[in-house]
């Protein structure tokens, strides 16, 4: 895991689906891979993904892994 005081998110353009809420999560899509944080607490923990791992992610969801 990466600390988040080691990740350059000076520049980091943070996106959230137009349908959501306050409560959605926002992602940036970062040069070495995607950052992922509550956007009801931008100063918050930030979770990071390699590219390898976001694509899994976006494939599992796309194949109905996680739902319930």
């Amino acid at each position: 895991m990466v600390n988040k005081f080691e990740l350059n998110l000076s520049g980091a353009q943070w996106r959230r689906s137009a349908s959501s809420d306050e409560s959605a999560v926002e992602v940036a899509l970062l040069d070495d891979g995607v950052a992922v944080r509550d956007a009801r607490r931008p100063d918050g923990d930030v979770l990071f993904f390699t590219p390898a791992e976001w694509d899994a992610f976006v494939g599992g969801a796309k194949d109905g892994e996680f739902d319930l």
